[in-house]
């Protein structure tokens, strides 16, 4: 059961919880477009489910049955100075990279068209979970004489490798949930009547990695040592991994596991 939804100082971000989930659902009708402001909602909510020991993944969704997210709000960058859109690009750049290293699992849960800098916003969530045969997604950016700026030409390529990644961008193309999920740009395709069903499965999935079935730190030490360690040589890379198992060998969940499996019964973790 989902709290109340609460919105952020803007309005753009609303905040539900619930069985040791947050949601984060962009608003901003008809294509939930992205503004500065709705960064800093965001912004303001990631740091929010960081410090919510309540939390243990996070969920971010798109209001409505048509849009995860339509990208960057195009009437507001037509209006603004350059110097506001380098620091408007910069800011989301240094959000989106908050909520990629936020030491707890983030599900985007694509329930409509997510294209330009929305897909930029999925590509930063650890998993992405496609509705059926519900929305387009791609970086149609070339068609405004501008290259993907909120981390696409990065997360893209990573995600699907370079050749790829880099057709889909200077084509502009727009592909299928079907297609993504061939691609291996949506680790999941589920089937649902509306919006309600779609949510509703993708929090039931979410659950799966909270406590007392899963041990949630661990998640989020996984996900620290892959977002973190992929961009790194391999003997650093190793170093953080051994950091990271000592830290959970201190905690309680190492030991209920361990417990758990020498005594021959299903572990109930705490998430520390």
């Amino acid at each position: 059961m989902l709290s109340t939804p609460e919105p952020f100082e803007n309005g753009r971000v609303t905040w539900q919880s619930g069985g040791g989930v947050a949601v984060l659902t962009l608003t901003n009708p008809p294509a939930n477009g992205y503004s500065y402001e709705m960064m800093r909602d965001l912004d303001e909510a990631v740091l929010r489910a960081r410090f919510d020991d309540g939390v243990h993944v996070l969920v971010l969704a798109g209001e409505g049955e048509k849009f995860f997210c339509a990208g960057a709000d195009i009437g507001m960058l037509e209006r603004v100075t350059p110097g506001f859109k380098y620091n408007f690009c910069l800011h989301a750049n240094e959000t989106l990279l908050r909520l990629e290293h936020t030491p707890k699992l983030t599900i985007a849960a694509l329930g409509g068209h997510t294209v330009g800098g929305g897909l930029e916003v999925a590509l930063a969530c650890d998993l992405r979970i496609g509705r059926a045969g519900v929305g387009r997604l791609g970086l149609p950016e070339i068609n405004l004489g501008v290259l993907p700026g909120t981390g696409g030409t990065q997360r893209l390529t990573r995600v699907l490798g370079k050749s790829k990644a880099l057709e889909l961008m200077i084509t502009g193309s727009l592909i299928s949930q079907a297609e993504a999920h061939s691609l291996g740009l949506t680790s999941q395709l589920v089937e649902a009547e509306d919006d309600a069903e779609f949510l509703s499965a993708v929090l039931d999935y979410a659950r799966t990695f909270c406590p007392p079935a899963r041990a949630s730190a661990v998640v989020g030490h996984i996900k620290r040592a892959v977002q973190s360690g992929a961009e790194v040589p391999l003997e650093q890379g190793l170093v953080l991994e051994r950091e990271l198992q000592a830290k959970l060998f201190l905690g309680d969940d190492a030991s209920e596991g361990i417990g758990a499996f020498l005594e021959k019964r299903k572990p109930e973790f705490s998430g520390r």
